[in-house]
């Protein structure tokens, strides 16, 4: 494992939000990642995770140390979620695999692509403590899968392009979803203790002035806060109505995802690439591929725990 720093001084960055006037966005970590994504807090350590999927590595990223712990994957990984009773889960080229936080060593869960140019990219946990995660393969189409406690592995949706963005509404009966390349946000009835899925239709669309929708979180008011791929910035959509409530401008075109994090859950962290910009881009956009923060103005919700079964 390998260890980096932040100096204490971070780098500040004035912007004006869509509804709340000047708000500060803060470079947290300079952490230059070629694809970083997978923004996760965990609410017991007091801890962002998050990964970098070209760079195949984990981080663990402390705000009270500025200590940034890497661990490597030896694969491109899609995203981590944390196990209860420790330890995490990655998505990794070849499946779904536990990950000892402490040591770095891994252990095969399962895994149900045999193409290997199809690899596992985004998910979360549902409240149950199933863990979703989808795939993504170019041109080719890809599924959403969910992965029960017991390992058992089920697909949920084909015809996927991109698997990105996935959260739950807090009374648990709708989960919202992104196939970044539909520049859609979808909502879907949910059946918490099933963990079946239907009814399928349009929460938000994302005009393509504003890049494409990535990464997602919620906030505890039911609004959905998405990273917008080659839209400089995250902005919070409102899944009843479709509207845009507000727009956090980040100091790089490519945003790929978001989590509320700190004690109250105040703080909103961003990841960036740098993968897919050039060198006049790179120039006018030095930070990209670093983690951002910045207090929105509302509170998130904590990470659901992926449920082990015996």
């Amino acid at each position: 494992m390998k260890y980096r720093h932040l100096s204490l001084l971070m780098v500040i960055l004035t912007l004006t939000s869509g509804t709340a006037g000047a708000q500060d966005v803060r470079l947290a970590l300079d952490a230059k990642a070629t694809l970083g994504e997978g923004a996760l807090w965990h609410p017991i350590e007091q801890k962002l995770y998050w990964v970098d999927i070209e760079g195949k590595t984990l981080h663990i990223y402390d705000p009270a140390t500025g200590q940034d712990r890497l661990l490597s994957t030896g694969q491109k990984v899609g995203t981590v979620v944390p196990i209860r009773g420790g330890g995490a889960l990655v998505a990794l080229q070849d499946g779904v695999h536990k990950i000892n936080t402490a040591t770095g060593e891994m252990e095969f869960v399962v895994n149900a692509e045999k193409d290997p140019k199809i690899r596992y990219n985004d998910g979360k946990c549902d409240p149950a403590g199933r863990f979703w995660v989808g795939t993504m393969a170019g041109n080719q189409q890809a599924a959403l899968y969910r992965v029960d406690g017991d390992g058992s592995i089920h697909q949920m949706l084909d015809k996927v392009t991109i698997s990105n963005g996935i959260v739950w509404s807090a009374d648990r009966k709708t989960m919202y979803y992104v196939d970044t390349p539909t520049q859609k946000v979808m909502a879907f009835d949910y059946d918490h203790d099933s963990g079946e899925i239907s009814r399928p239709r349009v929460a938000v669309e994302v005009p393509s002035d504003m890049g494409s929708p990535d990464g997602m979180t919620i906030d505890e008011e039911g609004k959905l806060w998405v990273a917008h791929w080659g839209g400089s910035c995250v902005a919070r959509w409102d899944p009843m109505t479709g509207k845009l409530l507000q727009k956090i401008t980040v100091p790089g075109p490519h945003t790929t995802s978001c989590a509320f994090g700190g004690e109250n859950l105040d703080i909103l962290y961003i990841t960036t690439a740098r993968q897919g910009l050039n060198e006049d881009q790179l120039r006018e956009f030095p930070l990209s591929g670093g983690v951002f923060s910045v207090k929105p103005g509302v509170r998130g919700v904590p990470a659901d725990f992926f449920e082990e079964q015996d």
